[in-house]
């Protein structure tokens, strides 16, 4: 066959191969990889996938794209505790996808892979008549017996978010209607920012250590703040009261919340924001707050624990606020 091996071949060699990582991919030759863990560390498993019209918009930038297949699951590594080892990747492309397209996600992916520490172990590649999908399956380790759960939360414990709530849920609404009464008043920079949020997350892996040191419970905000929060109470066998003037929002955030308070629930409950939730024992806040400040990450405690169950959301006067079903949810 003229230039060796099948066109799937000459594709994965193309633009792939120059971005696999240099140990355990095998040169992308084989049909597998080859990891040792490290050394007194257990493997940590994850998979996201990504698809065109749910998770991104087909026109956004193809090296966004391929960031965010990668940091949503490099968000939840950094949940549990766990240092990036490695990726595999599953793409599905319609036919005729242009080679510019593929360049650019290639160059986005690799660039992440490099940051984060993150090499591209191998995966597949198919074609599909459906939308553009990615399937990432991340691996990290932690040291043996640090893993945080989702299950470790009981009464009486501290319970805090990292960095902004809100920004990526209410960058989508801005890329769906930018011309909304509550968006008008905004500043380019803080525009900018909202849109940033929802395109590019951030996953908190410099927090990673400290969750191991000091958390009981942890996961990402990948769903909503309120309905993730609730799933780990209920995985944990307790409840839990969070005050929503405590939810740390961006200055981009609040204009809009102060034009339009309806979007105080988008914010609290709209996905994509990829932030950490944590249960604290009482004792370890201080040390948790300020190790989290030293690894740059700015943490902010929103709630309590407590016995019994469910979630209870407040606002400034301590009533309830009806926030429906608490999360996104594809089915």
């Amino acid at each position: 066959m003229e230039g060796g091996g099948s066109g799937e071949d000459r594709f994965i060699a193309r633009y792939f191969r120059p971005i696999a990582g240099s140990q355990g991919a095998l040169g992308l030759l084989d049909d597998a990889a080859l990891l040792s863990p490290p050394e007194g560390c257990d493997l940590v498993l994850t998979k996201d996938a990504v698809v065109a019209g749910v998770h991104f918009f087909p026109d956004d930038p193809p090296a966004a794209i391929a960031r965010k297949a990668l940091r949503v699951n490099l968000s939840d590594l950094a949940a549990k505790g766990a240092a990036p080892v490695g990726a595999l990747m599953a793409i599905a492309l319609p036919k005729g996808t242009p080679d510019a397209w593929m360049e650019a996600f290639a160059a986005g992916l690799g660039a992440d892979a490099e940051a984060f520490s993150c090499p591209i172990l191998g995966g597949d590649t198919v074609s599909t008549p459906g939308p553009v999908t990615i399937t990432i399956t991340a691996l990290g380790a932690v040291p043996k017996g640090e893993f945080v759960p989702r299950t470790g939360a009981q009464a009486g414990m501290a319970i805090f978010v990292s960095g902004t709530i809100g920004d990526a849920a209410l960058g989508l609404r801005l890329r769906q209607d930018g011309d909304a009464p509550a968006f008008a008043g905004l500043s380019g920079e803080q525009r900018a920012h909202l849109l940033d949020r929802y395109l590019n997350p951030q996953p908190r892996l410099a927090l990673a250590r400290v969750l191991r040191r000091h958390a009981a419970s942890a996961m990402d905000v990948s769903d909503g703040l309120v309905g993730d929060l609730a799933k780990m109470l209920a995985a944990s066998g307790c409840g839990g009261k969070v005050e929503a003037r405590r939810v740390p929002l961006s200055a981009a955030a609040v204009a809009a919340v102060k034009a339009d308070p309806g979007l105080l629930a988008v914010a609290l409950s709209g996905g994509d924001d990829y932030e950490i939730l944590a249960c604290v024992p009482h004792a370890a806040v201080p040390q948790f707050t300020f190790e989290a400040a030293q690894a740059g990450v700015p943490v902010a405690l929103i709630g309590e624990t407590r016995a019994g169950s469910g979630l209870d959301v407040t606002d400034a006067g301590g009533h309830p606020l009806d926030l429906g079903s608490g999360s996104y949810s594809h089915f």
